[in-house]
């Protein structure tokens, strides 16, 4: 069973560290690089819905790393936590692309046509 049932700002680095997994990772300074895409994600999402600039391939290539050293229901967990409610039309998409989530799970937001449409070019 879980201790940490909600992340907060308190917890979130505990919860990262528990389900952190990079047999690469020689220091600590290889866990906050791969903390710090969160951040990344957030940025590049924020620019596509300020000034319609996209990079698809970034995005995607930050998410991957995320699932890959934090696991997928746990990288979907802190994605919730650190991206606010208007980013999620535009994340969305490149879950279910990655196969993530099924298409029936978050019903409530709306995906974005635009990444919808480039992320089918890839």
């Amino acid at each position: 069973m879980d201790l940490i049932e909600k992340l907060n700002d308190k917890n979130f680095l505990l919860y990262a560290a528990k389900n952190y997994y990079n047999p690469t990772c020689i220091n600590s300074e290889d866990f906050f690089e791969d903390l710090k895409r969160f951040k990344y994600i957030k940025r590049l999402v924020n620019r596509y819905l300020d000034n319609d600039k996209l990079s698809e391939r970034l995005i995607l290539n930050h998410l991957i790393c995320i699932f890959n050293v934090f696991g997928i229901p746990a990288g979907l967990q802190m994605l919730e936590f650190r991206l606010d409610e208007r980013h999620w039309p535009v994340i969305k998409p490149f879950l279910i692309f990655l196969g993530t989530i099924e298409n029936t799970q978050y019903t409530g937001v709306e995906q974005d046509k635009l990444v919808i449409e480039r992320l089918r070019i890839i």
